[in-house]
């Protein structure tokens, strides 16, 4: 049997297989939460004081607010309880996911935003002091809100062989061309690769896309390359989000739709999780099996914001 091209389109039931498959790259589940069903993220606002919020599948579905979504935030404010995105989607600036949260009608401000993309840049310099990065990055991206010396390979592909490491920020422009001229350049010379969006799939308004962590995670398998990864499941996405907070861990929600990195990412940072399975990446499917199958079990399960 042919093997499915890296770049086709993958199912849920694929991308929860994949994510299992890598799970000795993923921090450990700590502890295993109770499940504990309830109707929305009012009623889990009775066990906590803040909420860190993924975004995709929480609060919108690609370009889409999520019914009542916008309702709720306001709601949870007007509770006085404390509200921060937490989002692996490092193609957007911070300015960038905050014009679009705005766009569809929430009222975060620039405080209450966290991108995989703030948590990678402010650590780029402890890995390469002086050094050059090449950028897997969406179009229009200038970069500079990044603190460090970096291009486009994309844009400048001759930065595959120049760059002192590279940075994946967005799959949104990235080809098996492209991939194959990464494989190269990390085989002929190995450098740091950082990866700024550990999601395999995001969920979409037509499917899940695929996003830089599946293709790090190739490389991985086939070249054994080392990989630096900032954002959920990892530590310091959750360290950043709770000083915005400045609350205690266990008085904090991390809310998402997926097992992997949600949902591990915040149990493994101390705090409560929490799945929502009506929207995202669980919509349509059994969540509860994926629960068992994986033995990642949330604090609490609800079917929506």
């Amino acid at each position: 049997m042919t093997k499915p091209s890296l770049f086709a389109p993958i199912s849920v039931a694929d991308a929860f297989a994949r994510y299992e498959t890598v799970r000795a790259r993923l921090p450990v589940m700590p502890r295993q939460g109770d499940c504990m069903a309830l109707p929305d993220l009012s009623a889990v606002a009775d066990h906590v004081d803040g909420f860190l919020l993924d975004a995709f599948g929480v609060l919108n579905v690609g370009d889409t607010a999520i019914p009542g979504a916008v309702a709720r935030i306001a709601d949870l404010r007007a509770r006085g309880k404390r509200l921060c995105v937490l989002t692996n989607a490092a193609s957007y600036t911070r300015r960038g996911a905050l014009d679009k949260y705005r766009r569809l009608g929430f009222d975060f401000t620039a405080e209450e935003v966290v991108t995989s993309r703030d948590v990678a840049g402010v650590r780029l310099g402890a890995i390469l002091p002086e050094g050059l990065w090449g950028a897997i990055s969406a179009q229009g991206d200038d970069l500079a809100d990044v603190p460090a010396r970096m291009g486009s390979v994309i844009d400048d592909p001759a930065l595959f062989d120049r760059a002192d490491g590279f940075v994946f920020l967005s799959s949104v422009r990235w080809t098996p061309a492209l991939h194959s001229q990464l494989s190269r350049a990390l085989s002929d010379r190995p450098r740091p690769l950082v990866v700024a969006n550990p999601d395999l799939v995001a969920p979409t308004e037509t499917g899940l896309s695929l996003e830089p962590g599946l293709f790090a995670h190739d490389l991985i398998d086939r070249l054994g390359v080392a990989v630096q990864w900032f954002g959920k499941p990892y530590p310091d996405a959750f360290d950043d989000g709770l000083a915005r907070l400045g609350l205690p861990r266990d008085r904090v929600a991390m809310v998402g739709d997926t097992l992997h990195t949600d949902v591990l990412g915040g149990a493994q940072a101390g705090l409560r999780s929490v799945l929502i399975t009506g929207h995202g990446l669980f919509k349509g499917h059994d969540a509860a099996a994926a629960i068992e199958k994986s033995g990642l079990h949330p604090d609490f399960v609800i079917p929506t914001t």
